[in-house]
Order: structure tokens, then sequence, then C-alpha cells
């Protein structure tokens, strides 16, 4: 599952890049996918938004098995 959660973040990391930031996958354990939030999205107010409605929405439409993506 790691693998497939890995691809879907390589979708994902060119939209926050494009804001100044970027994503990294820490781990993924029993359909909780753990990332790191960096650049401007670390420090971003909006980042839960981004995390819960970006990531988190794209994950699960692809991913079925994913239960929720938090941040570390």
């Amino acid at each position: 599952m790691r693998e497939r959660v890995q691809q879907v973040i390589e979708k994902i990391r060119p939209l926050l890049q494009r804001d100044g930031g970027d994503i990294q996958l820490v781990d993924v354990t029993d359909g909780i996918v753990k990332v790191k939030l960096t650049g401007a999205c670390g420090s971003c107010p909006m980042s839960a938004m981004t995390l819960k409605m970006g990531v988190e929405k794209q994950l699960k439409q692809e991913i079925p098995e994913i239960k929720e993506v938090i941040s570390v």
C-alpha cells in the first residue's frame, strides 16, 4: 500500500510545490497515512484544509482502504 500512496503523493506534489510547499510520506499503517508538510505548507494557516480537502480526499478517492491522513 505504501507504494500506491507514494504514487498518489507524487501526483499531488507539483500542486504544493507551485505554492512553495512540499509533502513527504512518513508512514502508512493500518490505513492511516502520516505525512509531513514542508516549505510554505508547513507554516501555512490553510495547511489543515490542504491536508484534509486536498491530500486526504485524493488518497481516499484513489485508494479506498485509506482511513485518514495526518500530519506529523
